[in-house]
């Protein structure tokens, strides 16, 4: 369904993770074959949705700069991405959920299952990291604030 072996590798990691959460539906279904496919096809749905996300979000972020430019400046791409993937994963999901897909603090805090401060301060810790590692400019323009 992916087309690559590490993205399905993955899948599979996350659909055994959601059906132990779930283990009591499962027991319970009339085929629980099914319901574990059902969940590894909706896994593969949320992944491509969100990587289509991805690619909109990197499209307008790079349309904000005043000046041209023939594509997407990939150099800068690869720098985001490998700073936050520097980034420990509580802190990179919080800013990346908070601010590449837009959720509030409180839906944030629900698709990651912990509170609302602990978004606040994982957010506010790995702005400050990517601060750090990508300059002050470039951390702005990820959290939406611009350069002052």
């Amino acid at each position: 369904m992916t087309g690559e072996t590490d993205a399905a590798d993955d899948l599979a990691a996350d659909a055994l993770v959601v059906l132990w959460h779930r283990w009591d539906r499962v027991r319970q279904a009339d085929q629980p074959l099914a319901y574990a496919r059902g969940v590894v096809v909706n896994l593969a749905r949320a992944r491509i949705r969100g990587l289509v996300r991805e690619r909109r979000r990197t499209m307008l972020f790079w349309s904000r700069f005043p000046e041209p430019v023939e594509g997407p400046d990939v150099a800068a791409i690869m720098d985001v991405r490998a700073a936050l993937a520097r980034l420990p994963f509580r802190k990179r999901a919080c800013v990346v959920l908070r601010h590449a897909f837009d959720l509030s603090e409180r839906e944030t805090a629900q698709q990651l299952r912990i509170s609302v401060g602990t978004v606040k301060s994982q957010t506010s810790k790995g702005l400050a990291e990517l601060q750090l590692l990508l300059g002050p400019r470039a951390a702005g323009h990820l959290a939406g604030r611009g350069s002052r």
